[in-house]
């Protein structure tokens, strides 16, 4: 399993109804299940961006961060993550 940190802004329309916004987590779980994505933490933040997200998903290819942008007000940008072990292995592998 794939590391991934999904950053999400809310849109206008997304800030417009802020208070909605927390009520509609259960359905980004759902969302996750479905797409074989577990959301291991999830805060709401102050600063660039509303929303982080630490998931474990099953690959780099998995298209959950676009379902989720599909189906709320919010833009999200999805970051490969790798452990300390990972990047050892990483390093040992360049030439």
């Amino acid at each position: 399993m794939a590391t991934v940190v999904v950053l999400a802004d809310f849109t206008e329309q997304g800030l417009r109804n802020a208070k909605e916004r927390i009520s509609h987590v259960d359905d980004v779980l759902e969302l996750a299940k479905k797409s074989d994505v577990t959301v291991k933490h999830m805060y709401w933040t102050l600063g660039w961006h509303d929303v982080v997200a630490v998931c474990e998903a099953p690959d780099n290819e998995t298209a959950f961060s676009l379902s989720a942008a599909s189906r709320a007000p919010v833009r999200t940008e999805t970051l490969r993550a790798f452990s300390f072990d990972e990047m050892k292995k990483i390093h040992g592998k360049m030439v």
